[in-house]
């Protein structure tokens, strides 16, 4: 693509966050290409094109070729290819009103919101020897002096950028906690005096980045980081009310809710899932509006019930979708159960197996414990049983059904659900194994048919 851009006259590079990525010797996700060419010319030069954002000088285009060395990727993954170009005023605080094409590289860069994001890759000019990539590399505002300082700096007046587009508040400081960097002073102070405009933020876009922080290995960084700028009250104010909230030290020696949040949030391994990780995020979220100092001990009474309803309209206020909602709910309703287990019915234990995902259940509480007493007998018996049950033992096909019920001479009506749920009781504990014993399960508790 570059390649074919070059031929016809343009200028074209690597630009942003891969180039960022392959200096750091991290496999990109993601390619983009910055030209003099503009969206009309790219258009017409690529049969595979996408106009999405051509109004600000971006098309997507997607080729069946390969570019060589830096630009190994998934045929099938559109690039984004952008025109050089200076940027408007932002008066939505996410878009330009209007864009204006520039020829060089150098005046492009100057819109792009931080340093490390704002270097260009001649890909005509890679050296054999990857160690010498950055001979390769344009760099007109000092990102290879932050990359190797570990900074994130905002190109320009830091405020001037964060008014452009709110969300680079978020993204300064996802990328301080991806990379393990600082954020640059002038950088953080700026983030600090505008976090409030982060409300006018799509709650997609916010969700998108707090998604991100939790699942990309540094989620414990990223949310002291947010807590240190401002923006944690902002976005999520049920979190950051756990400041503070003391526990009982016999159970949490780690000490405040705030506390034993963040370590949890240390163990979130990169790439996890979204669910777990916002489940391990907002599994305490009912600490706060339930602590209560009792003569023998802080207690914090119903907690998950409180935390389920209180990350439901959490879920909904970050437009979560359903299944996603359930199974965040689902965390929070279940991670006190565990410790139950060893005195549960089969039946009960085997339904409490059925949980979906239940895997990530298994990992909530595990790091949990680990954040707290680290006792960790009930995650083991829990697991060794999970392991040891193969699933036609948790969820056997059901010896009968509303339709044996009918045959029997049952009527249907309210009261089919609880005989179902008995003999399926049953079945589970081991007590019953044909349809016979179940049925007549049921006429010992409910009676013979009443006749027509």
């Amino acid at each position: 693509m570059i390649a074919k851009l070059r031929s016809a006259g343009h200028e074209a590079y690597l630009a942003g966050g891969c180039v960022r990525d392959l200096l750091l010797a991290r496999a990109p996700s993601d390619y983009d290409v910055a030209t003099s060419a503009t969206p009309d010319v790219v258009l017409q030069m690529f049969e595979r094109t996408f106009a999405v954002g051509a109004h600000f000088g971006v098309v997507l285009v997607a080729e069946e070729e390969q570019e060589p060395q830096a630009e190994e990727r998934s045929a099938s993954k559109p690039i984004e290819v952008a025109t050089f170009r200076s940027d408007g005023a932002y008066s939505d605080g996410r878009r330009p009103d209007a864009v204006r094409y520039t020829k060089t590289a150098a005046e492009d860069v100057e819109r792009r919101d931080f340093t490390i994001n704002g270097l260009l890759l001649d890909v005509e000019k890679l050296p054999d020897d990857v160690a010498e990539l950055r001979s390769a590399v344009l760099d007109y505002v000092g990102g290879l002096r932050d990359l190797d300082a570990g900074v994130v700096r905002a190109i320009g007046r830091s405020e001037q950028r964060f008014e452009e587009d709110h969300l680079r508040m978020l993204r300064g400081v996802r990328f301080a906690a991806r990379f393990g960097f600082e954020l640059e002073a002038g950088t953080a102070r700026a983030i600090r005096s505008l976090a409030a405009k982060v409300q006018t933020v799509s709650r997609e876009r916010v969700r998108d980045e707090l998604t991100k922080m939790l699942t990309e290995g540094q989620a414990r960084r990223a949310f002291e980081l947010l807590d240190e700028t401002g923006l944690l009250a902002e976005v999520l104010p049920e979190i950051a009310s756990m400041k503070g909230v003391e526990q009982p030290p016999q159970f949490h020696p780690e000490g405040d809710v705030w506390v034993h949040t963040l370590m949890l949030l240390e163990q979130l391994e990169p790439g996890c899932s979204a669910t777990l990780a916002w489940g391990a995020l907002l599994h305490d979220v009912g600490k706060p509006p339930t602590f209560r100092r009792a003569p023998d001990r802080i207690r914090f009474d119903s907690h998950a019930e409180v935390g389920v309803a209180m990350a439901a309209v959490i879920c909904r206020r970050f437009r979560f979708s359903n299944d996603e909602t359930q199974q965040i709910l689902e965390l929070i309703a279940n991670h006190m159960r565990f410790m139950d287990c060893e005195r549960m019915k089969a039946s009960t234990l085997k339904r409490f197996f059925r949980l979906p995902a239940f895997e990530e259940h298994l990992a909530l509480h595990r790091m949990d414990c680990l954040a707290g007493s680290g006792y960790l007998d009930h995650w083991n018996f829990v697991r060794e049983r999970w392991l040891a049950m193969p699933p036609e033992v948790v969820k056997p096909q059901p010896l009968i059904t509303g339709r044996e019920l009918i045959a029997a001479g049952y009527r249907p009506g309210t009261k089919f659900k609880e005989m179902l749920r008995l003999a399926e009781d049953a079945q589970l504990e081991g007590t019953v194994a044909t349809a016979e014993d179940a049925l007549r399960l049921v006429r010992e508790r409910f009676g013979e048919p009443a006749d027509e």
